[in-house]
């Protein structure tokens, strides 16, 4: 007899966790590993946001808060969502959780039925599917070209709707790859969902300031207002402001949606940290120039790992628009045998190999639903990013 649920057969463990883990189990052994692996930038959070953080503790703000969020910080949000994306919310239309990940996970729990399709464009960020999935849910998989920068088709979209599909989920710039939709993709693609008004959209623009060169960043409800009574747009303050470990993520959209997605957070987690909280509403708030200086340095970084894997042999590395991450495809590097005797059979097996013989650790593309791929995080320095490349490079120069 068992007593773990059966639901749990349905979902497997982090594979962007487990690659950190393994990397940080070498390195406490003594080895000379660089991790690539993990989705976080590697800048300290801005000085005024973390005395936004101390300044609330010394203030007492360390009590229960409302269970979705304080409203001083769902008015920055809606002040936000103004300024940025031309989208007008009001604090009732707004949510606030611990992370990016509860908002999806509440909002699946909240509406799906058994039996219901999620249709996620792939590659996709790991844990998509497995929230659909626990949630009761059917993934429903569309496949972004390498040729087309990763990004999928409104033709393949619209040969996935169904009757049973419920959500799209929608990222750009995207993790794991990086692409980011213009807005005629964009478009394009919410034209085919004006057809279909049973299908909801849920963004997931966690990268939204992370865009670089002339891509300019859109969503949905922004490109098409039509869609704005159906669409859960979710951001946060992870990834562009380095608050990861604070853990607030936020998102707006119908009152009869945040409503549900507030009574499944009131009986699991209630209310995100108070503390972050206010840290979050100075993130908002307050000097927003250190996002274009962190951009300049993430641009850097970007060109140095794109073409130092693109002189890879078997190598082939699109540019992204955006994010912090390369998905390189390594098609030409399948068959081969590596210097340590490993047959690299999959996008696994390679990065396997690569760790073991290199010391260099990044998230295989299986993990993501498109192989042969592997996903890397620029977020580093650029010596250990020189470095990191340099022995990708060696890697596949003595594969044979």
């Amino acid at each position: 007899m068992t007593f773990i649920a059966d639901k749990l057969k349905r979902i497997k463990p982090s594979p962007t966790i487990a690659v950190s883990n393994k990397a940080q189990e070498m390195k406490a052994n003594g080895e000379d590993v660089i991790g690539l692996g993990a989705g976080e930038p590697d800048f300290d959070t801005p000085k005024h946001i973390q005395a936004a953080g101390l300044k609330a503790i010394e203030s007492g703000h360390t009590r229960y808060t409302a269970v979705d969020g304080i409203i001083e910080l769902k008015q920055a949000i809606c002040a936000k969502f103004k300024r940025d994306n031309d989208l007008t919310y009001t604090a009732e239309q707004v949510t606030i959780s611990s992370g990016g990940k509860q908002i999806l996970f509440n909002a699946f729990m909240a509406t799906l039925n058994e039996g219901d399709e999620v249709i996620i464009p792939a590659p996709y960020w790991v844990s998509y599917p497995d929230m659909v999935l626990l949630a009761g849910g059917t993934p429903v998989f569309i496949e972004g070209k390498v040729e087309r920068g990763y990004k999928f088709t409104a033709e393949a979209l619209e040969e996935s709707i169904t009757p049973k599909t419920k959500w799209l989920i929608f990222n750009s710039p995207s993790n794991p790859t990086g692409a980011g939709y213009t807005w005629d993709e964009l478009q394009a693609i919410t034209d085919v969902l004006l057809r279909h008004p049973h299908v909801w959209i849920l963004t997931d623009d966690m990268y939204e300031h992370l865009a670089f060169d002339d891509f300019k960043f859109c969503t949905p409800a922004q490109v098409e207002p039509n869609l704005y009574e159906r669409t859960l747009t979710m951001n946060g303050v992870s990834k562009a402001y380095a608050m990861t470990g604070w853990r607030i993520g936020y998102a707006a959209g119908p009152v009869e949606l945040i409503k549900g997605m507030r009574k499944v957070q009131s009986q699991s987690t209630s209310n995100p940290c108070s503390i972050s909280q206010h840290a979050a509403l100075e993130a908002l708030n307050g000097p927003q120039e250190f996002l274009t200086e962190n951009n300049i340095v993430f641009t850097r970084r970007r060109d140095l790992v794109v073409a130092m894997l693109n002189d890879a042999q078997g190598i082939t590395c699109p540019t992204p628009e955006g994010a912090f991450y390369v998905y390189p495809d390594i098609s030409g590097c399948i068959g081969k045998r590596s210097k340590g005797g490993k047959l690299i059979e999959t996008d696994e097996d390679f990065s396997t190999a690569l760790l073991e013989e290199t010391g260099v650790a990044v998230v295989f593309g299986a993990a993501f639903g498109l192989s042969p791929n592997f996903r890397v995080s620029y977020a580093s320095s650029d010596e250990i990013l020189k470095e990191a490349m340099g022995r990708i490079q060696f890697f596949c120069a003595t594969l044979s």
